[in-house]
């Protein structure tokens, strides 16, 4: 029985610890590639390189740094160094990836990437910037990529998860949805040399809204928080009360099958469908 195809990427770039870490761990459950930014992209989401050459350089058996994002990474894996893959793991991430983060993770973006073809995927990050320890997260992966590979995800779904700093293998899984983080909103002005502005964004973690069953809540416990996201971003319910605005047409939902399609399955209907 040949053993699972497994592509892991991050957004730490391809020396980081957690992605090393990630790589140890799931080579117990299949054959592992990695394909990884070859420096940190951090916060990039789901950019893609369009107006620059992509670098590809192999860093040793089925290792290999790309000069770009992490949705780069996932496309030149997934479309011309592997022919199959049976799950990607994104991550693990050093620091936290919790509510309105996974609009602009890099680590996100991976899998999101992946799920765009089917391929099913996991994003997994440690709540911790200092002194990180990856034992417990890895210990997660290792064990949600397994069930994974058993059980499928639905189309379009991908698994964002979260360990706190003080998580041991074993530590609690809390089935949970998105919270709200609250950060600083700062743009804060320099000069140059030559008295030219310029900026630097972003502000502090200010904390996060207190809504029981979000990942920032599960966190806060000290438990690892999983959450199941869903690429579909319709606001359905608001859909249909759009049909009462003056001018507008009803809204037709069509059906929203939960199908489990690998990818290249999803590939033979696109093809049929355009013969």
């Amino acid at each position: 029985m040949s053993r699972p195809t497994i592509l892991i990427t991050n957004d730490d770039g391809i020396s980081a610890r957690g992605l090393q870490a990630l790589e140890e761990a799931l080579s117990e459950v299949g054959d592992v590639w990695v394909v990884a930014p070859e420096s940190e992209q951090s916060a990039v989401s789901q950019a893609i390189t369009l107006r620059l050459p992509v670098r590809v350089r192999k860093h040793g058996e089925r290792r290999y740094a790309i000069s770009g994002t992490p949705t780069d990474c996932v496309y030149v894996a997934l479309n011309h160094l592997i022919d199959h893959v049976d799950v990607c793991v994104s991550g693990i991430n050093h620091g936290a990836n919790l509510g309105d983060d996974v609009i602009y993770s890099g680590t996100v973006a991976g899998a999101i990437e992946a799920t765009l073809v089917d391929v099913p995927s996991i994003a997994v990050s440690l709540a911790a910037y200092r002194n990180l320890d990856f034992e417990a997260s890895a210990h997660a992966a290792r064990v949600l990529a397994e069930q994974v590979l058993e059980h499928g995800l639905p189309r379009g779904v991908f698994l964002n998860v979260n360990v706190p700093r003080q998580a041991v293998p074993g530590t609690e899984i809390v089935v949970c949805k998105l919270g709200r983080r609250n950060y600083g909103r700062v743009v804060e002005e320099k000069f140059d040399p030559r008295k030219r502005p310029y900026y630097w964004l972003g502000g502090a973690e200010l904390g996060f809204d207190d809504l029981p069953g979000s990942d920032c809540n599960v966190i806060s416990e000290g438990k690892i928080s999983l959450t199941p996201v869903h690429l579909d971003l319709t606001h359905y319910s608001f859909a249909k009360e759009l049909e009462h605005w003056d001018g507008l047409q009803g809204f037709h939902a069509g059906p929203r099958g939960e199908e489990r399609q690998g990818r290249h399955e999803r590939q033979e209907t696109s093809t049929q469908e355009t013969e």
